[in-house]
């Protein structure tokens, strides 16, 4: 055993290579050096030694052996499993975090630094990809770090840069004859989703949260821990969507391998929740002439057989890129008609559940009787657009922008 200050070199029974002991805030820390050369083993502990020093003086916080061995991996699965817990895990963070432990899950946690993900972006920038969906991977990789720090299972994390998603606002809009082209096209189990969704604007994910007993009458409400804003909102069931709540109601009733249950959920397939429909989706707007896919390798639009007509390759359907209108799109949607319909803002943000700072201020003044007010003055829009679609023309007012 040989001591170099606040640490010592030391030998264990059945082991060749040398171990290291150190102090730090009254801890002590032993690890191996890797080495058997007592000379190669004290550069390691004097390496050590001096991470202490840092540590204790303010300049560096000390890493250890345990966090060492972290991999990124592990981090990401940790923030997957909070995602759980806290009810976040939809398909696109799977998605996320699916690409985040390919790019970076073998890497130690402690030896990823801000040049490597700088790297990291702008090789994805060269190979085509948007600001937008790179600053997804990334995002879950900073939460990643992040929580592993409030929990104290690292002590820093590497600065992740952030980049300007500036003129990648999406400004996609269904008109009525657009819309029903699409719903023709889409599953059965998802077409009364649909509806909802294109006339209330409400997000896909808080359309799937709704339950039977979130329907009180000729209202449905949305609870606050289901909201993306966390503000419960209600929507009158006026319409079409008194039609949509009917057949939910209707098709209520699944038989399972245990025998006939009632779904819990309003919008449901077979019983279960209303998930990923990212395929069923595409081909129903490629079908409609709103979306197409593209080649991976030359951007080409491919064939019903997915074949590129541009470089002739062949591809598997999963391989394919979707370009197109997206189910996002309802939202904008639904807010400008309403707009356009003589809804005044404030009221039609109740609905859709929109809140931005322009409209912050004036957010919660819509009542229940301004809401129905706003379902039956967008349906008979509606109608007037579809019987005569070449005589509708934007009402000449200014309104905010809406995203």
């Amino acid at each position: 055993m040989k001591s170099r200050g606040a640490g010592r070199i030391f030998s264990r029974k059945g082991s060749a290579l040398l171990w290291c002991a150190y102090y730090l805030r009254g801890k002590e820390f032993r690890e191996s050096t890797g080495e058997t050369d007592t000379n190669k083993a004290e550069k390691f502990l004097k390496r050590r030694l001096k991470e202490v020093g840092a540590d204790q003086i303010g300049a560096k916080s000390f890493v250890g052996p345990q966090q060492e061995r972290i991999k990124v991996s592990e981090l990401l699965d940790a923030l997957e499993a909070d995602y759980k817990l806290r009810g976040k895990s939809s398909p696109q963070n799977v998605s996320n975090l699916k690409r985040a432990r390919l790019d970076f899950g073998l890497q130690r946690a402690c030896s990823l630094t801000a040049e490597q993900v700088d790297s990291y972006i702008e090789r994805r920038l060269q190979e085509g990809l948007a600001p937008a969906s790179i600053n997804r991977v990334t995002q879950v990789l900073s939460q990643a770090y992040k929580l592993a720090i409030e929990r104290k299972h690292l002590s820093s994390a590497p600065k992740i840069r952030h980049l300007s998603e500036a003129g990648n606002v999406r400004q996609g809009f269904f008109s009525e004859v657009e819309f029903r082209a699409v719903l023709d096209n889409l599953p059965e189990d998802l077409k009364d989703f649909a509806l909802f969704a294109y006339y209330t604007g409400m997000r896909k994910g808080e359309i799937a949260s709704l339950r039977w007993e979130d329907v009180e009458g000729d209202i449905i409400r949305l609870r606050a821990e289901n909201a993306k804003n966390g503000k419960a909102r209600s929507v009158p069931i006026e319409g079409e969507l008194a039609d949509v709540i009917e057949r939910r109601m209707a098709a209520r009733q699944v038989t399972t391998d245990s025998g006939v249950m009632l779904a819990a959920l309003v919008f449901h397939r077979d019983g279960e929740p209303v998930m990923d429909f990212r395929k069923a989706w595409a081909t129903a707007c490629c079908m409609a002439g709103l979306g197409k896919l593209v080649c991976p390798t030359c951007k080409g639009t491919v064939d019903a057989e997915h074949k590129c007509e541009k470089c002739s390759q062949a591809w598997k359907r999963e391989d394919l890129k979707y370009t197109g209108r997206i189910f996002h799109d309802f939202r904008r949607t639904a807010v400008r008609d309403m707009v356009r319909a003589g809804v005044p803002e404030t009221v039609a943000m109740s609905i859709s559940g929109h809140k931005t700072r322009s409209m912050f201020d004036r957010y919660n003044i819509a009542n229940e009787n301004d809401q129905r007010e706003a379902m039956r003055a967008t349906a008979a829009y509606r109608q007037q657009q579809a019987a005569e679609p070449d005589k509708i023309t934007a009402m000449p007012q200014k309104s905010a922008s809406i995203q």
